[in-house]
């Protein structure tokens, strides 16, 4: 597996973490409803493993017998990457806000949520699925592997990204709703870029 990709992975992978939307939303309730963030932001994680490893399983068996999908997914993926970043900078990026659904007074009523609202979210099926495969190479480790390293530091940007919003929501968040919106922006413009690097790379090679 190119280190290079792998790379670059991380910072889309990061990139899509910092953009506010239903897991953002989460983490910040959690850090101004909740007395510890950590059943909340666990939840998440673990929703996301969840996630990883399906998408993982499934892709990497499909791509290992038949190689033209990787290509398939990889023009795919570096299309949507294209349309989800033009979408973000033409959307209108208010206030971030908070659900209010309660959280639930116990530890473990937190972290299952946490796990539904990463697990069932469509936007981070779909971004996995059309991302993941793009990184991934011919030679080397097996797909499923690839793939599987690959979400785990995908994992790892969620984990350390919802900490710090949950953390420092009320300070900076609450105090500060342009800093979202700036970041989402921001967000835009390089998957716009990277998608069209993608693109580009794949026709001419």
């Amino acid at each position: 597996m190119d280190l290079s990709a792998v790379l670059q992975f991380w910072v889309v992978a990061a990139l899509l973490a910092l953009t506010p939307g239903a897991d953002w939303a989460y983490a910040i309730a959690a850090g101004l409803r909740a007395r510890s963030v950590v059943p909340s932001v666990l939840g998440m994680v673990c929703g996301y493993v969840l996630v990883v490893g399906v998408v993982a399983l499934g892709v990497g068996t499909v791509v290992t017998r038949y190689p033209a999908v990787l290509t398939v997914l990889t023009v795919t993926g570096a299309a949507y990457l294209v349309y989800l970043g033009a979408r973000t900078l033409r959307s209108t990026v208010g206030r971030v806000g908070v659900s209010e659904r309660p959280l639930g007074d116990r530890p473990l009523a937190q972290f299952l949520r946490g796990a539904g609202v990463s697990a069932i979210n469509p936007k981070g099926l779909l971004l996995l699925l059309a991302l993941l495969p793009q990184f991934t190479s011919a030679t080397g480790w097996p797909s499923s592997v690839q793939l599987l390293v690959l979400g785990g530091l995908h994992v790892l940007d969620v984990a350390v990204v919802y900490s710090v919003v949950a953390v420092l929501a009320r300070r900076v968040l609450s105090a500060r709703p342009r800093a979202g919106a700036v970041v989402t922006k921001v967000a835009g413009v390089v998957m716009v870029v990277l998608g069209l690097a993608l693109l580009i790379e794949k026709v001419w090679a």
